[in-house]
């Protein structure tokens, strides 16, 4: 009973991260969104995926937020796309771009942690 009393507080204290992960990647990537628009270079496909990104970040936070049981799935698919909206920030010199990739980063690894627990 005891291993199932710590699997269990683990678990939360992994839904939590990836809770508080996700609100912060959505805030940096909403963040990146308006200042790539106020851009000379309109970057098109870096900005689909940080709306893409702060959209399914901003859904698995509620999702988390409510004990949904799907919020574990869709970590796997959040994971996802943090991973390549980091990948297309990465590609850029501005600094909203690079806060913006390690928030994704740190994003994906936090939804990890949850699909793994």
């Amino acid at each position: 009973m005891s291993t199932t009393v710590g699997t269990n507080e683990r678990l939360r204290t992994y839904l939590r991260e990836c809770a508080e992960a996700c609100n912060a990647c959505a805030e940096s990537c909403e963040y990146c969104y308006r200042e790539c628009l106020r851009s000379e270079d309109v970057r098109r496909e870096p900005l689909r995926l940080v709306r893409d990104c702060a959209d399914v970040c901003n859904l698995v936070r509620q999702l988390i937020t409510r004990e949904s049981p799907y919020s574990r799935v869709l970590c796997s698919v959040a994971a996802n796309i943090c991973d390549a909206s980091a990948r297309a920030c990465e590609q850029y010199e501005e600094d909203y771009c690079r806060r913006c990739a390690e928030a994704c980063r740190r994003c994906a690894d936090a939804c990890r942690e949850v699909c793994l627990s």
